[in-house]
Parts: C-alpha cells; sequence; structure tokens
C-alpha cells in the first residue's frame, strides 16, 4: 500500500482480493493483533493489586492504565488512517509492535504510577493502535466473498487471548512478580512485529505499465500504413508526454478522506455506533461485583466472564458464516440491527436475575450476542465504504467511539456508587443498545433503501482513491484532443492520436469488467461487452 506507478505518478488500480492464499496467513496476523489489541488492556488488571501496595494507590489509580490503553486505541484512529494512506500498513505495524513492546519493558522499570501511565497506557497503548487499524484494513484488501467470515475468525481472536493472557499474567506475577510479569508480557507482544511482517500488499505495479505498453503496440497498427504512420507515432508518443506534464496532483491518495461524511450509511452507522458503546461494554464490567453483591461466592463470579469469553469463541466465526451466506449478505446491516437488539433485550430480561443459574444463562445469552456484535461492527462498515476508504472511515468511527468510551463505563459507575442499585444500570444499558438497532434499522430503511427507490435505480458508491482506471483513461481522451487542437497538428495525426487514447480507455475498461463482472460505466467512449445492455453501447467515431 502506498506504492505509487512510476510511469504515471498516482496510485495504480487495486487489484482484485484473492480470498485466499496468502490471506490466510494475513488473516492469522489479524488473529493475534485483535486478541492483543482488546484482551491486553483487561488481561494486566491482575496486576493490580501487587501495583496497588508498591506505589500506595487505589484501585481507581491502577485502572487508569487499562482505561488509557483503550482511550489510544480508540482516539489516535485518525492518526493511524494518515500514517497508513502516507506510508502503508506494512511499516506502521512494524512499528506499532516496537511501540508496544517498549512501551511494557519501559514499564518493568517505573518508581511511579505515572510513568507507568506513560509507558503501559500511552506508548503500549499508541503501540496497539497502529497495529489493530493497519491490519483490519489489511483483511479487506485480501477477502471480498469471503470477507464477513474472515472477519468473524479475526474477531474471535479477542475472547481466545483474553481467556489466555490472564491466566498467563496471573502465574507470571506469582513467579516473577509484576515486574517480570510486565518485561515478559513486553516480549510477547514483540510478535505483532511478526504479524506486521506478513502483511505484504497486493501486486499492482506493473499492470498499468503492461496495458500501456499493448496499447501502444495496438494504436500502431490501426495507424496507416506507409511513410505517415511513423508521424503519427511521434505524433502519439508527443502527446502522451504532453499529457504526463499536464497531470494534476488531484490523483494522490488523501491523507485523511472526510468525504465520507457525504455517505448517509456512513452517518448511520457512526451515530449507532456510538450509541452502542454507550451501553456495550456496561454490563460485562459490573457483572462480577453485581454476581458477588448477590451472594455468589468469589471464584464463581470470576466464572461468569470465563462463560462469556467461551461461547464468544464459537459465536464469531459462526456469525461471520451466516453474514457470507448469499442471501444474507445483501442485508448484513439488518442482521446487526439484530445481533444489537438481542443484546440489548438480554440485558433488559436479566437486570432482575437474583440467583447464579439466573446469571449463567445471562451470560450464554449474552456471549453470543457479544459476538454477533463483535463480528460483524466492521463488515458493516467495510461494506458501506469500500476498501479503499476504509482506512479514513475506520479511524474516524473509532475516535467518535472513545468518546462514548469514556462516558458510558465510568457513567454507569458513578450511578452505582449513588444509587447502589444494579437493576437499573443494566436496565439503562440494555435500552440504549436497543435504541442503537432501532435507530440503525429504521434509518437504514428510511434513508437509504427508499432512497434507492425514488432515483430507480440501486446508489451506486462514489468512486475512492482519486478516480478509476476507466476515469482516468477518459480524461487522457479529452487531453488528447485538446493537445491536438491547441499546436494545430494535421487532421490525420490528430485523428489517430485520438484514436490511440481512446483504445486506452476502451482496453482499461474492458479489464476492470473482466475483475469486476459488470459493463463499463461512464462518460467516456468504451466497448460493450457481452451481457451488457443495448443501451450502454456507446458509438465510436470512424476512422
Amino acid at each position: 500500500m502506498g506504492r505509487r506507478d512510476p510511469e504515471e505518478g498516482h496510485l495504480p488500480a487495486p487489484a482484485k482480493p484473492p480470498d485466499g492464499g496468502w490471506g490466510w496467513i494475513v488473516l492469522l496476523g489479524c488473529f493475534v493483533i485483535t486478541g492483543f489489541s482488546y484482551a491486553f488492556p483487561k488481561a494486566v488488571s491482575v496486576y493490580f493489586k501487587e501495583l496497588m501496595k508498591d506505589f500506595h494507590v487505589g484501585y481507581s489509580d491502577t485502572a487508569w492504565i487499562s482505561s488509557i490503553m483503550l482511550a489510544m486505541l480508540y482516539g489516535t484512529g485518525p492518526v493511524c488512517s494518515i500514517m497508513v494512506n502516507q506510508f502503508g500498513c506494512r511499516p506502521v505495524m512494524l512499528i506499532g509492535g516496537l511501540l508496544a513492546s517498549s512501551g511494557m519493558i519501559l514499564a518493568s522499570f517505573t518508581t511511579n504510577i505515572i510513568e507507568l501511565y506513560l509507558t503501559a497506557g500511552v506508548l503500549t497503548g499508541l503501540g496497539m493502535a497502529l497495529n489493530f487499524q493497519p491490519s483490519l484494513i489489511m483483511l479487506g484488501t485480501y477477502f471480498d466473498k469471503r470477507r464477513p467470515l474472515a472477519n468473524g475468525l479475526a474477531a474471535a481472536g479477542s475472547p481466545v487471548f483474553l481467556s489466555s493472557l490472564s491466566p498467563l499474567g496471573q502465574v507470571l506475577l506469582e513467579k516473577f512478580g509484576w515486574r517480570g510479569g510486565f518485561l515478559i508480557m513486553g516480549g510477547l507482544l514483540l510478535n505483532c512485529c511478526t504479524c506486521g511482517a506478513v502483511m505484504r500488499p497486493l501486486d499492482t505495479g506493473m499492470k498499468r505499465i503492461t496495458e500501456k505498453t499493448r496499447d501502444k503496440y495496438e494504436a500502431k497498427e490501426m495507424l496507416p500504413i506507409g511513410g505517415k504512420s511513423e508521424e503519427g507515432i511521434s505524433t502519439t508518443d508527443g502527446t502522451m508526454k504532453a499529457k504526463k506534464a499536464k497531470k494534476k496532483p488531484r490523483k494522490g491518495k488523501k491523507l485523511l478522506d472526510f468525504s465520507i461524511f457525504s455517505n448517509r450509511g456512513f452517518i448511520i452507522y457512526t451515530i449507532s455506533k456510538f450509541i452502542l458503546v454507550l451501553g456495550l461494554f456496561v454490563p460485562p464490567i459490573l457483572l462480577v461485583n453485581y454476581a458477588k453483591d448477590t451472594g455468589v461466592p468469589d471464584t464463581e463470579a470470576a466464572f461468569l466472564l470465563s462463560i462469556i469469553g467461551f461461547i464468544d469463541i464459537f459465536a464469531r466465526p459462526a456469525c461471520g458464516m451466516v453474514a457470507g451466506l448469499k442471501w444474507v449478505r445483501p442485508h448484513v446491516a439488518y442482521l446487526f440491527s439484530f445481533s444489537m437488539l438481542f443484546n440489548g433485550l438480554t440485558d433488559i430480561c436479566s437486570a432482575r436475575a437474583s440467583n447464579y443459574t439466573g446469571l449463567v444463562i445471562f451470560c450464554v445469552f449474552f456471549g453470543i450476542s457479544y459476538g454477533m456484535v463483535g463480528a460483524l461492527q466492521f463488515e458493516v462498515l467495510m461494506a458501506i465504504v469500500g476498501s479503499q476508504k476504509f482506512s479514513s472511515a475506520i479511524g474516524l468511527v473509532l475516535l467518535i467511539e472513545a468518546f462514548a468510551v469514556l462516558i458510558g463505563p465510568p457513567s454507569a459507575g458513578r450511578l452505582v456508587d449513588a444509587l447502589k442499585n444494579y437493576e437499573v444500570i443494566f436496565y439503562l444499558a440494555g435500552s440504549e443498545v436497543v435504541l442503537s438497532a432501532l435507530f440503525l434499522a429504521m434509518a437504514t430503511y428510511c434513508c437509504l433503501n427508499r432512497g434507492k427507490k425514488k432515483e430507480g435505480s440501486p446508489e451506486k458508491n462514489p468512486p475512492t482513491g482519486g478516480g478509476s482506471d476507466t476515469e482516468e483513461a477518459e480524461s487522457d481522451v479529452q487531453e488528447a484532443e485538446e493537445h491536438s487542437s491547441d499546436n494545430h497538428q494535421p487532421a490525420h495525426s490528430t485523428d489517430n492520436t485520438v484514436v490511440a487514447a481512446r483504445e486506452e480507455a476502451n482496453h482499461v475498461a474492458e479489464e476492470q469488467g473482466r475483475e469486476g463482472g459488470g459493463c463499463p460505466t461512464g462518460d467516456g467512449e468504451v466497448l460493450a461487452r457481452d451481457g451488457c445492455d443495448a443501451d450502454q453501447t456507446v458509438e465510436r467515431d470512424s476512422f
């Protein structure tokens, strides 16, 4: 990613996702990165009691370590987007892995809680953010037809790592103390660099050069035979060189594409996710204390989270498989709405649970619904904005979610302290999740689907990445005509120049159609292929 065509000076056309091959290695790397990003801030909580003793601080002070990690993971989204668009995914992930590892290693030598905030909190959190977002972008680059399944499998890394890192942290704490545990955890985070190293970009660099060479020979064959053919060839080459000199910088990729805010689907998704995050994380955070207050022993109360994690491991890949079905994938936004509705109703119905059996039933259903939400959230975003704008979209969405993360759980904790009643908190959290589900479903139906019916044709996504190859070739036709008329070239040379440029547009459109399976569209003059409607056939000028 981030490579530019040396001959044209702009980004090459995106290659077709392989939906397999090296993509499975990329999926494995994304699985590991997702596991570290979501599970690590929770896993470090096993060290909090020792930190409280050594630094003479309270639980709320040590809890800020996890909060800062999560805030960096969400709040630095736009920064990650800019770096990915500028340098590519692999270099950013390598730097992120080094930062995450060095943060935990430096944290093992700290002498006060503030130094822990800066090292384990800020540095490690930033490193994980620089790994998490690019890994999702690469996953969308390598998978298209199997993307829902790939997202589900990658999302399963969160519960798998949570169920393994927490016991591992307890063992390290008992044998080496918190300083030795932090040092070893820092070494484990170096695996993020390994995951970043396998995120190689798809090879698209030579595609356009090959097409240009082929088009030049075909243009030469179409020119008249005789002494004037050489004149036509030189005229064509001169026109192409003049066209390259006139290339505008608009073809370059933006560091952060704010044009996605003109996409109504993105606006609806962002608002829905903000409301969702306000209540989604509240129940699992308060569950253990809620169980203890109802008289459940400590060990059994802690086991409730393990139940959620175990169910979550299987729910995410299963939901990804369902979302990939042909008759489900076009309506994946509604499936996402259903998963949120399921989760919110689970919170509301379990608010009055007063025994351990009731809490276990709640954990089973919460694990299923929570896994569905986790498997679908990024798949829906990819479907809305496309893979080319996903790097900017996810950065902006995570930034907006960061405010919800800082508002939701802390507010719930204050209400518990004030009301001494967990039942109200579960009702409130469930209502917020249900509201987000209803908003997404109704807004998608009213604002998007009905809008498409009024227009009479399905809404098409605007071109991303500075324009498609077909548009670039069509602009070449116009520039060739302008250049020829400005320099008063002979009539036959002008015609040959325009023909050569139009042939380039035709070949690019044909190649694009073979990969995408559709018909060429646009204002330019392109050839009609088999399977296209008769109205889409565009007349070409005679020689």
